[in-house]
């Protein structure tokens, strides 16, 4: 018998992301309520993520998604459609199941983590509660890490290291968005004053990339930025190096600043930098398989309270969190639910890392979309951090708003996340 709850429809389509590129959006209804999200898309991916479904071919450059979208419209929809949307967990792992892969290659990742991220909304829609609840009802208002000078693959300068992050950390959540704004806006005038105007042009993520040449000349004017703001001690910063974009495998070494580096050398350039600077978070020091130099980095981290990230090295992977764990690679997850491709299996990786001490930071993708789901999943699983771009371009601040409302919505039971 079907009921309310009961899914009766599953439409996709395709639509294009922030960068011009296709992307999956999802349409499910019952009876009376309906939801939609959309799928983001990542510029620098890691090895080991799930397989994102692309066409091939001449139309959109190879890259549109209509297999993905007609995976969605057939072959999912005939296995969702009379499940209880309330069990959305148990519709992820029916998706799981009819793809039967490892990395989610027969149906596409971007194809099964629409229909997820959708389904778990009209959860909510239908039970009447905010998304935030469903998705775990903590209510911690997360640190909003800001990606503001971009790059590596982010950007056509001679930065190696891919993020430079500001992370504002006031009583409230709005308290540390308007930190990290005004920041944004006196880096842009020290930026103007040293590289020029045209320096001033924003990347992918909102981000400005003028032609610094070394990591600490980067680390040297985002600081100084900090302080003309008046938040010195108040606003930390978070560093993505991405080391496996720069990493060369036969060499074995990393080059950063025009020049090779061992690991060795390279931790020594992270602990250099760890005490001049105020930085907190360091993602993706070395190369995802390049083990090896991890642990060090990270106990040495631990006491300068640094965490060390993993993004490549995890790619929202429970089993790759698990070895991580055991090698004591790193204390922190960088949590992107495309990399895994399902809503379920992105906050089983959250809860493993939490439940081990580590930290856990939800994040965006560089193709984005004014979907922000991210927002109130960071609230729910109450990670305390969030990683969506820089306060500018609409993608970035649709996370970034509904992070206002979702605060105003809760009043005092909002709680304010630690960095």
């Amino acid at each position: 018998m079907k009921t309310d709850n009961t899914i009766r429809k599953v439409w996709a389509r395709e639509i294009l992301d922030s960068r011009g590129n296709p992307t999956v959006e999802v349409d499910i209804s019952t009876k009376t309520n309906s939801a939609r999200a959309a799928v983001p898309s990542g510029a620098s991916t890691g090895i080991h993520e799930a397989l994102e479904l692309r066409d091939g071919g001449l139309r959109y450059h190879g890259k549109g998604v209509r297999k993905a979208v007609q995976n969605v419209c057939t072959k999912i929809s005939k296995v969702v459609v009379g499940m209880d949307c309330r069990r959305w967990a148990s519709v992820d792992t029916a998706m799981l199941r009819l793809d039967g892969t490892p990395n989610k290659s027969a149906l596409g990742a971007n194809a099964i983590l629409g229909v997820s991220l959708a389904t778990a909304r009209l959860a909510a829609n239908t039970q009447k509660k905010p998304l935030y609840s469903l998705l775990g009802g903590k209510n911690v208002m997360p640190v909003p890490c800001m990606n503001i000078i971009n790059g590596g693959k982010h950007a056509d300068n001679k930065l190696q290291f891919q993020e430079f992050m500001i992370c504002p950390h006031g009583k409230t959540f709005a308290d540390s968005l308007r930190m990290g704004a005004e920041t944004y806006q006196v880096l842009k005038q020290e930026i103007a004053k040293a590289y020029g105007k045209s320096s001033t042009n924003v990347g992918d993520e909102g981000g400005f990339a003028p032609n610094i040449k070394s990591v600490e000349d980067a680390l040297s004017i985002l600081d100084r930025a900090i302080r003309k703001a008046g938040y010195d001690g108040l606003v930390k910063i978070a560093i993505d190096a991405a080391s496996s974009e720069f990493y060369d495998k036969k060499k074995k070494a990393y080059f950063v600043d025009g020049k090779w580096m061992s690991s060795d050398k390279l931790t020594r350039l992270y602990e250099r930098i760890m005490d001049a600077y105020p930085v907190f978070s360091i993602e993706d020091p070395f190369e995802q398989d390049d083990f090896e130099p991890y642990p060090a980095l990270t106990a040495s981290a631990k006491k300068r309270k640094v965490q060390i990230v993993g993004d490549d090295l995890l790619v929202t992977n429970p089993e790759r969190i698990r070895m991580a764990l055991d090698k004591r690679l790193c204390n922190a997850l960088l949590l992107k639910v495309n990399q895994i491709g399902s809503l379920s299996e992105a906050i089983t990786a959250a809860k493993l890392s939490m439940n081990n001490g580590w930290h856990v930071m939800v994040s965006h993708r560089s193709g984005e979309t004014e979907d922000p789901f991210i927002a109130d999943l960071a609230v729910g699983l109450g990670t305390g951090q969030i990683k969506t771009g820089a306060p500018c371009r609409s993608e970035r601040l649709a996370k970034y708003n509904q992070l206002l409302r979702i605060e105003e919505e809760l009043g005092h039971k909002a709680k304010m996340g630690k960095i």
